[in-house]
């Protein structure tokens, strides 16, 4: 019998392990419309921690005491629905759980088979070709509007998003610096191909970019793509160029605690006509889902692209897993093998 996990209370800051249940899912013949699936792997991701509140937000929030829903990839093991055949891998939102039923409110989406047979592995759909490497292509080139020759500052450049970020503006001949926390993190974001690279667990992190900037001959940043807020967003503020654009994709910085962010620079926002954009990928995704998959597509098989998986066993380690994203646990994306 499948197994998912459940969302049993609400948390007040950084969730533990007691906010979670793993409980068996009741099993059924299958009805028109649906699906039973295998899962193979489980996506953990930032954005969940706002889902566990009892608040409006982009994304509908967990029920308590319901299955818990999150990015995956599963096998067929029994259709009802057409278009879909048992052996089919599909990505879907029936995450959290090792399998069961799904259906149409799950959105299944068959993996592009020739994607497949070029060598794609499934998982790459849970991130460099699916949300973590959507966001960062949509963020960079459509919210952003990056270009070559711009000067791009990523935060958390070592994790999912920002590792990708880093890579297609190398692709596409802009210079970039990265932010990331420890020297082995710091290191992986170099090999990427980084211009500079920001350790923000060394010291505050303006003068360390203002530095870099400095040692490239660079009098400011372009663009920022923000995934963490606080004093990096303080920094793009205070080293921006006329006319620089900031997509912003995350502020995990305050994911738990909701304390509110300074911005110290904001008046810059005027002498240098700031564009600062916040988004979601899915706004823009699904009308250019197939330039992306032929773009990004291309850049992975031609090694421009690649990513860093930290994984975790089984579909009991999935909070430890999520928990993990607050602590620095991963680089590159964090994945649960079912």
């Amino acid at each position: 019998m499948a197994k998912a996990w459940h969302l049993i209370s609400r948390p007040t800051g950084l969730p533990t392990l007691d906010n979670f249940a793993l409980r068996e899912l009741p099993d059924a013949p299958l009805e028109n419309d649906q699906l039973r699936v295998r899962n193979l792997w489980l996506s953990v991701d930032p954005y969940m921690r706002g889902r566990m509140n009892d608040a409006k937000s982009y994304a509908a929030g967990f029920q308590l005491d319901q299955p818990m829903t999150g990015g995956a990839i599963g096998e067929i093991v029994e259709s009802r629905m057409d278009g879909f055949a048992p052996g089919d891998l599909i990505l879907h939102m029936g995450g959290w759980r090792d399998g069961g039923i799904i259906g149409l409110d799950m959105m299944p989406n068959k993996l592009p088979a020739e994607l497949l047979a070029a060598g794609l592995t499934p998982q790459t759909f849970l991130h460099n070709m699916g949300l973590t490497g959507g966001t960062a292509w949509i963020g960079l080139l459509r919210i952003a509007a990056a270009k070559p020759g711009d000067t791009v500052f990523v935060s958390a450049a070592a994790g999912a998003v920002g590792s990708a970020v880093v890579q297609i503006a190398k692709a596409r001949e802009m210079t970039v610096i990265g932010s990331a926390g420890g020297a082995e993190k710091c290191a992986w974001v170099d090999d990427l191909g980084a211009d500079a690279v920001i350790d923000y667990k060394a010291g505050p992190v303006l003068p360390q970019l203002a530095a870099a900037l400095e040692r490239l001959g660079k009098p400011g940043i372009d663009v920022y793509f923000d995934n963490v807020g606080g004093e990096h967003l303080d920094a793009a503020f205070a080293t921006a160029n006329d006319f620089a654009r900031f997509a912003i994709c995350g502020m995990i910085d305050v994911y738990n605690d909701g304390k509110p962010q300074e911005m110290k620079y904001l008046i810059r926002t005027i002498p240098a006509r700031i564009r600062m954009e916040g988004f979601i990928y899915t706004d823009q995704f699904f009308d250019c889902v197939e330039e992306f998959y032929a773009d990004m597509g291309g850049l992975i098989s031609s090694g421009a692209v690649t990513i860093r998986e930290t994984v975790s066993e089984g579909v009991e380690s999935a909070p430890d897993a999520f928990l993990g994203l607050f602590s620095g646990a991963n680089i590159g994306k964090m994945l649960v093998r079912v």
